[in-house]
């Protein structure tokens, strides 16, 4: 019984953590960053970059 609250406890923290970074990451603008370097491998693949 208290192995599985520490399972729930721990995966709510990476639940909330992982919000909270995504939420940091799209307010600090690194979505056009991740976003440019996604289209320029993307281009370096097919041979265009």
């Amino acid at each position: 019984m208290k192995g599985e609250y520490i399972k729930s406890l721990i995966g709510l923290l990476f639940l909330v953590a992982a919000v909270f970074l995504i939420t940091y990451g799209i307010v600090d603008r690194e979505i056009v960053t991740v976003f440019n370097k996604a289209v320029n491998i993307c281009m370096e693949c097919i041979g265009i970059g």
